[in-house]
């Protein structure tokens, strides 16, 4: 998932960059309203991490303009306000779940995930190719039943090609996935993660390079 966090607090902002990365998110990070919309007119997010009293623009109002636009973001809203009333509020603003602080991290990883799932495109926790299995609650990939240890960038990289089903991802498609903004455009990230990626995996060999395409996960 590429996730934008809207924080204002500093501190919590970066805390939630750093744990939402070491779970394998792509995380971009703004500290207002203002620049929050116009972090969504540039990229794809799957999910927004939302505070709800945000200064220059109002998290409810940002709420409300990435309902109106119809980007196909899921909304996580946080708040300071944990009543029921303030719930209900912010639900029916358009928010797809709403998290009162303090909050375990685990929960806001999970409601996050789970909000993946619901998604329009139907996201299984469960991906399998070949011996392959990739259990995306778990972040837990194994083959013919062995354990792979994998970096969270390689298993960013592994869950969109698990869930492309075979079908090839261009370099920039998986840089606008699992990088942040501040990846280089230019840079050979992409093709160095897939490169251990293939060796960790081991043979046969699953990860293809489509020439002048992309990538792909087949069986060949």
């Amino acid at each position: 998932m590429r996730v934008l966090v809207v924080e204002d607090e500093q501190y919590m902002a970066r805390v939630l960059e750093i744990g939402l990365r070491r779970e394998a998110f792509a995380v971009d990070v703004v500290h207002d309203g203002a620049a929050a919309l116009e972090q969504l007119t540039v990229y794809d997010y799957d999910a927004v991490v939302l505070d709800r009293d945000l200064p220059e623009v109002h998290g409810d109002e940002v709420c409300r303009r990435i309902v109106a636009m119809d980007l196909g973001c899921r909304i996580l809203m946080l708040t300071a306000a944990g009543r029921l009333g303030d719930k209900v509020e912010g639900l029916g603003l358009g928010a797809d779940d709403y998290l009162a602080k303090p909050f375990d991290f685990p929960e806001l990883v999970a409601r996050l995930r789970a909000l993946h799932r619901r998604s329009p495109v139907a996201h299984s926790p469960v991906l399998t190719c070949a011996d392959v299995t990739f259990d995306t609650h778990r972040r837990r990939v194994t083959r013919a039943g062995t354990e792979i240890r994998l970096t969270p960038k390689e298993l960013s990289v592994l869950e969109l090609l698990m869930r492309a089903d075979g079908g090839v991802l261009s370099a920039e498609y998986l840089l606008d996935k699992a990088w942040d903004m501040h990846a280089d455009p230019f840079t050979n990230a992409v093709r160095l993660v897939v490169h251990t990626l293939r060796k960790k995996l081991g043979e046969p060999q699953l990860v293809h390079t489509a020439i002048g395409a992309g990538y792909y996960l087949g069986t060949e």
